[in-house]
């Protein structure tokens, strides 16, 4: 893989606290927001209770996301079950770009493994820490940033309690 580093190419406010989700001090990006349907709905608005909502088998036990009204492995039904919101980054990329007017760089968009199940991602931003920061492995939380009837599960360096 080599040495290289993106720090010459990001610039030097390279912080991503625009738009931390707990904090009513701060607004939030501008951003396109997915569409409620019934397998997603869980997903989507369970931040308003402060819980990440990931479709489970009622069958075998297996978390699912995307969510899925039947489980591949073994057919069965599923439902949506809270979990930690725990995880760790598993990849990720820092993005330089501003793709959309308002849109602040640098940002972190990031696969983090959830801890209840190998294999078992969420593909999100890392918000509230220096992109230069964010490594792989990095213990993360979930941290909700409310759009409405939408809440965003966004992650944040696990620990890291919201001063706002």
């Amino acid at each position: 893989m080599g040495n290289h580093t993106v720090d010459a190419a990001l610039p030097e406010s390279g912080d991503l606290s625009n738009g931390a989700p707990t904090s009513a001090a701060r607004s939030a990006p501008p951003r396109r927001l997915p569409l409620l349907n019934r397998e997603t709905e869980a997903f989507w608005t369970g931040g308003s209770e402060g819980r990440l909502m990931i479709c489970r088998c009622e069958a075998c036990g297996r978390y699912l996301h995307p969510p899925l009204p039947r489980c591949p492995p073994c057919g069965g039904q599923t439902a949506p079950s809270p979990v930690s919101g725990k995880g760790r980054v598993a990849s990720f990329t820092i993005n330089v770009q501003a793709w959309t007017p308002g849109l602040q760089v640098p940002f972190v968009f990031a696969a983090v493994e959830l801890v209840e199940q190998a294999e078992l991602y969420v593909f999100t931003n890392i918000i509230d820490c220096p992109a230069r920061e964010v490594r792989i492995g990095m213990s993360v939380e979930v941290a909700f940033e409310p759009h409405g009837d939408v809440w965003l599960p966004l992650f944040r360096p696990q620990g890291q309690a919201d001063a706002g």
